[in-house]
């Protein structure tokens, strides 16, 4: 146990090294909730309009066993439209600095969407979510990050707020992995999953340690994930989209990753360790795919694991994502 967490240590320097986000202050309440609820009882308890085209909704979520949040790019014509709209699910990454608002401030997302018909979802997924249900020992206690977006936050935004039930989702980093483990644990809810700079082979050498960390990072245990990837290796495995590419099979992919080496959008000498992880996940990834037959999109470069090349990567992704929308 003392050269695992010596392990940790290491992976938190080298991590913290990384950090380039700027911190996000959460908006004052500026209007009264909408009446809607999920079936579970989740509902909305604050809605803030942060401009005429963004609402953030703030939800009671017995799945979190408290609060989380969800940002709304909305098309023109929604106020008093009685239509729905094709929604593109953009997840974030970790952790201190990332949030439900991460794609509006470090990215092009509301100017791709504002010309276009469609609904944007930013779901909230903690400091370090990881986009799953956390096992915490087997105590039954955990927060279940999967449970409030694809159920919670699903139903409250096709019941209250207008969006339909045709669903792209992209994510990066964590919330690439994000993107690729709700398309299988889940098949059918989405018709499409890009992963930018994301981590869908977890039991690659390495990527572990790099999970363990950012977890660790953030205050947490990071055995509470899905306890160790050696005993609990089944628990590991069932939330590896690499051991699930057979559910996977009919759902449009695209996968994503620089290489980690200094390249066009970085200061001179930049590099890191978190995206050479990234790249040798999803390589292994797409190579697995292609062996069974199974259509991916590929795009790989050299660069880091920077907002610089998610930015580019969403703009490169976008007629791939609006096309698998029906727009």
């Amino acid at each position: 146990m003392a050269h695992r967490r010596t392990r940790w240590l290491l992976a938190l320097a080298l991590l913290a090294s990384t950090a380039v986000a700027v911190p996000l202050t959460l908006p004052a309440p500026q209007a009264a909730a909408a009446a809607v609820t999920a079936d579970d009882g989740a509902r909305v308890v604050e809605e803030v309009r942060v401009d005429e085209r963004t609402l953030d909704l703030r939800i009671a979520s017995p799945a979190l066993r408290g609060d989380g949040w969800v940002r709304l790019l909305l098309p023109s014509g929604w106020d008093g439209a009685t239509r729905t709209w094709p929604a593109l699910w953009l997840l974030h990454g970790c952790c201190e600095n990332a949030d439900f608002r991460s794609w509006s401030a470090y990215s092009d997302i509301a100017a791709l969407a504002a010309p276009l018909d469609l609904i944007v979802v930013q779901p909230s997924d903690g400091k370090a979510g990881m986009y799953s249900k956390w096992w915490n020992s087997g105590r039954g206690d955990g927060q279940d990050w999967d449970r409030f977006h694809t159920e919670e936050v699903r139903q409250i935004v096709e019941r209250g707020y207008k969006s339909g039930t045709r669903r792209v989702v992209a994510g990066l980093s964590v919330g690439g992995y994000g993107a690729m483990a709700y398309a299988f644990r889940h098949p059918g809810m989405f018709v499409a999953a890009a992963s930018f700079s994301g981590a869908p082979n977890t039991l690659l050498p390495t990527v572990p340690l790099v999970l363990q960390g950012l977890v660790t990072m953030e205050g947490y245990n990071p055995l509470d994930l899905w306890g160790d990837e050696i005993f609990q290796r089944q628990r590991w495995s069932d939330n590896n989209p690499y051991d699930h590419t057979d559910k996977l099979r009919g759902t449009a992919l695209y996968v994503s990753s620089g290489n980690g080496i200094f390249g066009p959008l970085d200061f001179p000498g930049a590099a890191d360790p978190v995206e050479p992880a990234s790249f040798a996940s999803s390589q292994s990834f797409v190579w697995k795919l292609r062996s069974q037959g199974i259509a991916v999109t590929e795009h790989f470069y050299q660069g880091t694991h920077t907002w610089p090349y998610w930015k580019r990567e969403l703009r490169t992704a976008w007629p791939w994502l609006t096309a698998n929308l029906g727009l």
